[in-house]
């Protein structure tokens, strides 16, 4: 790969799966309606061809969210649970390719025969797999079978950019096929779209933090890990799809453990080396950002790279920050090791955005944070992504079975909610340099999430020592500035 080798085992493929409301077999859910596709295409027909490759290329699959239902998985189930849904995940990339593969020629009879019907019946089995390996050591669970009808939803943000795309002719519109990125417009087959950027200059201010009080934690803790140097990219989350590869559908960046991947199991993690310089051996991880200007990297025809959509250069960060502080009303406890964190959900452009916890923004306006929109930055200002973690722990589990329910986010106060504690808040920050304007860069993802800003999302296990772990609760609690 330009920015590394690759790897690409052939094993299991998993990750979350998906969500959304049926509204009907062959309906496509636009907003809140639903635009029915006619056997002849003749609705088509009357679009513009601006229209129609905006349409094409902004429809994808959504089906509910199984993952996010299976919160309470015995421990000894979650193994062959994981691969189960491992399973879903492909299912709905198939789906979505066949629907791809189709174009405008997606009518309506093949959207329900040869798209959604193999979907629902591939899901109803594999949902029915799921409940008899959790029956095997607990109560059968009941209503899966609800969660295995989708539906095709178009991106609305793909038909607002249809007319923008007629009148730049050629560079700006969405091209059929491979998903290859086309003109100066940055626009591609199965996204990102025009309309999901957004000049940073006019976006107010709207970055509020709470009042440190005096009971509060005021300092901070930093890992100095570099910037992925040694090029550390695989395809892989061994937080939601341990022993899975390929389990995340998109390429990952890593800073500081130097050994992880879906198969590293915590004794091999505590074990590795790592890139961060006081010797935390914490695994950090995001997907990578790419910039689409036609560069072909190594991982153009492989899993999680371009034979899923992802295209293009992969960018290395202009820097990486980690650092950790404190809480505004309360001392922070040591996080236990190996607690394992997400944040944000890699599947919010079809799960809704009840998990989306990503941000972006330019240096020298970071007072203006963007969940949904690329930012078009200005002369001499970087792209940046902040990942800013859940703070509060149920002080009993280092994961739960969604790897959500075992920490949370601070009120808006910053009291952690009745049962947490408060712990040390992670922030990555990511930044980029960027040609100024620029609309072809795009942040990795599963298939059918169209390459979405709002899908951002960090990952973080910690494998601090606990001397180190000490050390930072101590600095932070102190209010010192440590690292």
């Amino acid at each position: 790969m330009r920015g590394g080798p690759v790897k690409s085992r052939q094993r299991h493929k998993r990750s979350r799966v998906i969500v959304i409301s049926v509204v009907g077999a062959t309906a496509l859910a636009v907003g809140g309606g639903a635009l029915l596709m006619t056997d002849n295409n003749a609705s088509a027909a009357k679009e513009t061809p601006a229209q129609q490759a905006a349409a094409r290329s902004g429809m994808t699959v959504k089906c509910p969210d199984v993952a996010t239902s299976l919160s309470s998985v015995p421990q000894r189930a979650r193994p062959a649970v994981n691969d189960e849904l491992a399973k879903m995940d492909s299912q709905v990339a198939d789906a979505y390719r066949r629907l791809m593969a189709q174009g405008t020629r997606a009518d309506q009879e093949f959207v329900r025969t040869r798209v959604l019907d193999p979907l629902t019946a591939e899901r109803r089995q594999t949902l029915d797999r799921i409940a008899t390996e959790i029956e095997k050591v607990a109560t059968r669970p009941s209503g899966l079978d609800s969660l295995a009808s989708c539906t095709v939803k178009q991106d609305t943000a793909a038909l607002a950019a249809a007319p923008d795309a007629q009148a730049q002719g050629g560079g700006d519109q969405a091209q059929g096929g491979g998903g290859q990125a086309q003109g100066g417009g940055g626009q591609a087959q199965g996204g990102p779209q025009r309309s999901d950027f957004v000049d940073i200059r006019k976006v107010r201010p709207n970055v509020k933090n709470p009042r440190v009080r005096a009971t509060g934690s005021k300092g901070s803790f930093s890992s100095r890990c570099g910037r992925n140097e040694n090029k550390h990219f695989n395809s892989d989350n061994v937080i939601v799809a341990p022993g899975v590869s390929n389990g995340a559908h998109h390429m990952h960046d890593y800073v500081g453990n130097l050994k992880t991947d879906a198969f590293a199991s915590n004794e091999v993690l505590a074990s590795a080396g790592t890139t961060c310089t006081n010797g935390d051996r914490s695994t950090h991880y995001w997907p990578v950002l790419r910039l689409r200007d036609g560069t072909k990297e190594a991982d153009a025809g492989a899993p999680g790279g371009g034979t899923e959509g992802n295209i293009g250069r992969i960018l290395r960060p202009a820097s990486v920050r980690i650092s950790f502080r404190g809480n505004p009303v309360s001392k922070v406890a040591a996080m236990p090791r190996f607690l394992r964190i997400i944040t944000g959900d890699a599947k919010s452009f079809t799960n809704g955005t009840a998990n989306a916890n990503a941000s972006w923004s330019c240096t020298g306006f970071e007072d203006r944070q963007l969940k949904d929109k690329y930012p078009l930055c200005p002369r001499g200002s970087k792209v940046v992504r902040t990942f800013t973690f859940q703070s509060c722990w149920d002080g009993k589990n280092a994961d739960s079975a969604n790897h959500r329910t075992h920490v949370a986010f601070a009120r808006a106060d910053g009291s952690c909610p009745q049962g947490f504690k408060a712990i040390p808040q992670l922030v990555q920050r990511i930044t980029y340099k960027v040609a100024p304007g620029a609309r072809n860069i795009a942040v990795d993802s599963f298939p059918e999430q169209l390459h979405k800003p709002v899908t951002d999302h960090g990952d973080f296990i910690n494998v601090m020592s606990s001397k180190l772990m000490k050390q930072a609760v101590n600095c932070i609690n102190s209010g010192r500035r440590c690292g």
